[in-house]
């Protein structure tokens, strides 16, 4: 797992010097949604150790309960792309912009889409998270 997380800070940092002036392709449209997703991590700990408190065998108590299973379920879907994104691609087509085959171009088009979702779904979790601790 750190290895992939790893590979895809410095895919981003390699990315980001080696594509100045030059069109973003689709890969590095799915690097950056990754970056982006991945600094909202730490919010994800922060909500879930705010919320932890409150849970109790209560109703109220059991929706503290629902925004941490949603934020840790948003979590691990993160977790689930990566893995599966690391597979399908090697580590030149992610960090040196190796030219994809038509099959990989598809996928990196799926992965696209895949990431977004993740990311909705992650602020979705963080926005009742933060909804909740407000009441």
């Amino acid at each position: 797992m750190k290895k992939v997380l790893l590979l895809f800070c410095v895919n981003f940092f390699l990315l980001s010097f080696s594509s100045f002036g030059q069109e973003t392709t689709a890969m590095q449209q799915v690097i950056t949604a990754h970056d982006e997703v991945m600094a909202k991590m730490p919010n994800l700990v922060q909500l879930i150790n705010k919320l932890q408190p409150k849970v109790d065998s209560t109703k109220t108590g059991q929706k503290y309960q629902s925004a941490i299973d949603d934020l840790k379920a948003s979590n691990s879907s993160m977790m689930t792309w990566m893995r599966g994104f690391g597979n399908r691609f090697t580590a030149d087509e992610m960090l040196k912009g190796k030219k994809l085959s038509e099959e990989k171009q598809l996928w990196v088009d799926e992965e696209k889409k895949k990431i977004q979702a993740v990311c909705e779904k992650i602020d979705s979790s963080i926005r009742k998270a933060k909804e909740l601790l407000k009441e």
